[in-house]
């Protein structure tokens, strides 16, 4: 398997968000890549520019950090033939590679813009560089500049920042710093195209947590009661575990319960529901094993919230 890092400038309406194509408030002008074998040995790059359709001017905060201007942009491929002849360079066995969550997104949403999302079927699974990087050098949970990340590993600044092609090389040179094979565990998955139906359905473990993607439901009630969404096996040996905080929600988005599996102790639920532009939801849930001390906190979270409702309900006697 090949390694595609790839990096996306893009452009966005520079007379504002009010003025924006709501099905295109961000426009590729850019696309960088490196292919690394997989020993990780760079053995192939990719880089084209592109004439926009749709904002003919650069936002100056665009000119700005990425130094390009309608000039240099004026002569480039359209958008259509440039990610055609980028997928034929990436071949048929890889996997893309991205610092943060933000390229393959704004890939996606160009390609169906441009109507040619067919060519690039999802959901995808993906390696976030900045969450590996985090896994391996710090506390897992941070989001580092992929400046930062280089002046950390003392990789030599040889191009500027903040054009495609030396983001992506950078971004190689992170890649080929993690040497630890369990970082390469935790890939992600780009949902923007999201399952649609049961056998579409994702179950992802990871070593320190289990993640689930479901089908598309037609109401947050009935997701939230849908078996599967709802149920909570642990992490380790798959066995039900037995529910001690039902599930519970503080905001309709983030749902929470902790449950006790017998063999390994306690266990969280999260589940983040998710609206899809044709008004359907789907879950992401995630399972994890806990201590008392962050089961206490989830408890006391659904006691600040039954406290909240209280307060409310006599508000409302009281008028």
């Amino acid at each position: 398997m090949n390694y595609i890092v790839m990096d996306l400038e893009w452009n966005q309406c520079p007379d504002g968000k009010e003025y924006a194509n709501e099905k295109l408030p961000f426009e590729i002008i850019e696309i960088g890549a490196v292919k690394l074998n997989q020993n990780k040995e760079i053995v192939g790059r990719f880089h084209e520019i592109i004439r926009p359709q749709v904002y003919k001017w650069i936002h100056a905060k665009t000119r700005e950090v990425v130094h390009l201007n309608y000039r240099n942009l004026a002569n480039g491929k359209s958008f259509s033939a440039a990610v055609q002849d980028f997928l034929v360079w990436c071949g048929e066995d890889y996997r893309f590679c991205t610092w943060g969550t933000q390229d393959l997104l704004e890939l996606q949403k160009n390609m169906r813009y441009y109507q040619i999302l067919e060519s690039l079927p999802g959901p995808i699974r993906y390696y976030d560089i900045q969450k590996l990087f985090s896994i391996a050098y710090e506390d897992r949970s941070s989001r580092r500049t992929l400046e930062y990340a280089i002046e950390y590993l003392n990789i030599e600044k040889k191009y500027k920042f903040h054009r495609a092609q030396s983001d992506a090389y950078y971004t190689a040179e992170v890649l080929q710093k993690i040497e630890d094979p369990e970082v390469y565990c935790y890939d992600s998955i780009d949902v923007y195209q999201n399952p649609k139906g049961k056998k579409q359905e994702i179950h992802i473990k990871y070593p320190t947590y289990d993640k689930f993607i479901s089908r598309e439901f037609s109401s947050k009630e009935k997701a939230i009661r849908d078996r599967e969404v709802n149920s909570t096996r642990c992490p380790v040996c798959a066995v039900a575990a037995k529910r001690k905080i039902r599930w519970f929600t503080t905001n309709s988005k983030q749902y929470y319960s902790v449950s006790l599996c017998q063999s390994h102790g306690l266990v969280k639920g999260k589940i983040r529901m998710k609206k899809t532009e044709n008004d359907t939801f789907y879950v992401i849930k995630t399972i994890k094993l806990i201590d008392t001390a962050d089961a206490k906190k989830i408890q006391e979270k659904q006691e600040s919230l039954r406290i909240r409702r209280q307060l409310r309900r006599k508000r409302s006697k009281e008028k």
